[in-house]
């Protein structure tokens, strides 16, 4: 029998709430001190460990402490201080044409809409819901490949493109919760149910995820890095 959307809805609620207690430190796992900041990670997270991001920024932020200092950078020296983050060349290009855009477009503050933020390069949604949820308190589902093989696992989805799972999400988890969800999940993707070795038997929300009893190594494979690899490549303004 196919579950209502009321059904998804209490369930969502419940894994939360559950989450919550498992979790009560959970927040951004990215080091920020401003909106800027926090954009610059992020755009420097896709297709790559916040661990990593933490480790370049130190160095990055020392090197260039203003919006406009990145508006300015000679491409060369960011390349080689963001290298080991991964495709450093369109990143890159990215911030360096972001601050420009911001300086012009919204006199050097990042914006709070996600209709503003998304017209900045290499900005897509989960980007913006990021900067959103963590740096301005504005609710937004920020969806990595940890909220798409976790959300298809508990059944909340069956898209695999970022954008469908987040408006899906969008009507099953409460608004008040939308940054929330995404942390939590994006944490228990890591702790407990990593892609090739979820740990069923000891997952706190078990009870609430329509892959219990199931052969969830597999299905967790469903949607691996590859595909959000080849987006990124492809230039797709979903950094995931």
């Amino acid at each position: 029998m196919k579950e209502t959307l009321e059904k998804k809805k209490r369930r969502a609620s419940s894994i939360v709430r559950r989450l919550r207690k498992t979790y009560p430190d959970v927040r951004c796992a990215l080091h920020f001190s401003n909106p800027w900041e926090l954009l610059v990670a992020t755009i420097l997270s896709a297709q790559c460990t916040d661990k990593r991001v933490n480790k370049v920024t130190p160095v990055l932020f020392k090197k260039y402490p203003k919006i406009s200092d990145y508006a300015g950078a000679r491409t060369e020296q960011l390349e080689s201080i963001i290298r080991s983050t991964g495709f450093y060349r369109n990143k890159a290009k990215n911030i360096i044409r972001a601050a420009r855009v911001i300086l012009a477009k919204f006199k050097g503050e990042v914006p709070r809409t996600m209709e503003s933020l998304v017209t900045i390069p290499g900005v897509g949604r989960k980007t913006a819901n990021v900067v959103l949820g963590n740096a301005f308190g504005i609710p937004g589902i920020s969806v990595d490949t940890h909220m798409i093989r976790l959300n298809r696992l508990l059944g909340f989805t069956r898209h695999t493109d970022p954008v469908k799972i987040e408006f899906d999400l969008m009507k099953i988890v409460p608004l008040r919760d939308w940054t929330l969800f995404s942390s939590l999940v994006i944490r228990h993707g890591r702790t407990r149910c990593p892609a090739r070795r979820p740990d069923c038997p000891h997952c706190e929300i078990v009870r609430q995820c329509a892959s219990a009893g199931k052969d969830s190594a597999r299905i967790s494979e469903t949607y691996g890095q590859g595909k959000a690899r080849d987006n990124f490549r492809k230039g797709s303004r979903t950094l995931i």
